[in-house]
């Protein structure tokens, strides 16, 4: 039998406050492992001007309103934030919600909500990478209880960075979202303890062979890395009753469908057909399956996804 983890990314656009919260509740009602937040200033899908809220603090909200379920960004951006102040978030967030937290980071990508809040963006994506994986070490050994001091010829400045009380987790997991296969999956070898992904099943398969490269060259057990896959589930008795649900919740956020159709991360179906697309993935070593989900939040989705998906898997 097949064990599989679940959790759920609530779209923080297009939404209010009380109905986040509401959906994250039921997320931890119905047993979810982890529950997700972007960390985007303006909105991703569609016009970027409507409201969204700041992933931390809805994180921050959320340990006070659930119980069980894992709290990250998936993921962080770490262009915005000095990575000592994320992790002192972190560890912030591990204590209001007595262990749960994920430090969920990935080097930035969206150009719009950085220019407007005059956030240096680098030279580019390259750039932002050498800045991750220099936070990310950082980081890393200062939730460990170590010492950080920069060397000069990076792009942080610590000197003896260290920081009180740690975690309540004896080691607060690590989430690298990404797959670019020079830069970011070799700093996933290096010091995640999780890997977000998403795409075709050939290019994942692809992916986890140039990590596996990776974690044999810095001399990693790739099994210490959970694999998580990214989808975004519309689940009903039909894929044509699934699709409406769909295209409303795009005209909810604002977004085209002509902007979203070509994207093969929208997964819209009965849950039979889903476990079945599924099963590839899982057989490929991605024991957890993430669902991002917009506004309005679908109840439904959420209880067939944890209620039907992941039995049907489970059992093989």
């Amino acid at each position: 039998m097949t064990e599989l983890k679940t959790g759920i990314l609530l779209w923080s656009q297009a939404s209010g406050w009380p109905e986040m919260t509401a959906a994250a509740e039921r997320v931890d009602q119905l047993g979810y492992d982890h529950l997700w937040t972007w960390d985007h200033l303006y909105a991703i899908f569609g016009d970027p001007y409507q409201p969204i809220v700041e992933g931390w603090m809805a994180l921050a909200g959320w340990a006070m309103a659930t119980e069980r379920t894992r709290l990250g960004l998936l993921v962080g951006a770490n262009t915005f934030r000095n990575p000592g102040l994320t992790a002192k978030l972190a560890e912030t967030l591990d204590h209001i919600s007595g262990g749960r937290a994920i430090l969920g980071i990935g080097g930035a990508w969206f150009d719009l909500e950085h220019q407007a809040h005059g956030i240096d963006f680098g030279t580019g994506f390259g750039q932002r990478l050498d800045w991750m994986d220099e936070a990310v070490a950082a980081m890393r050994s200062v939730m460990d209880g170590g010492s950080v001091t920069s060397t000069g010829d990076g792009r942080y400045a610590f000197d003896d960075l260290r920081h009180s009380p740690l975690p309540l987790q004896k080691r607060l997991p690590i989430m690298i979202g990404g797959s670019g296969e020079k830069k970011t999956l070799r700093t996933v070898a290096k010091y995640a303890d999780m890997w977000n992904a998403m795409g075709p099943l050939d290019v994942m398969a692809h992916k986890v062979d140039v990590l596996k490269r990776h974690c044999d060259e810095v001399g990693r057990d790739i099994d210490e890395i959970e694999f998580t896959l990214g989808v975004k589930f519309t689940l009903r008795d039909s894929k044509e009753e699934a699709d409406r649900v769909w295209r409303a919740a795009m005209e909810h956020n604002r977004t085209p469908l002509s902007e979203v159709e070509d994207d093969d991360t929208f997964w819209n179906g009965t849950p039979e057909d889903m476990a079945e697309k599924l099963r590839p993935y899982v057989d490929l070593g991605f024991r957890t399956v993430i669902s991002e989900q917009p506004a309005p939040y679908d109840m439904e989705t959420f209880e067939r996804f944890i209620g039907e998906v992941k039995p049907l898997i489970e059992k093989g």
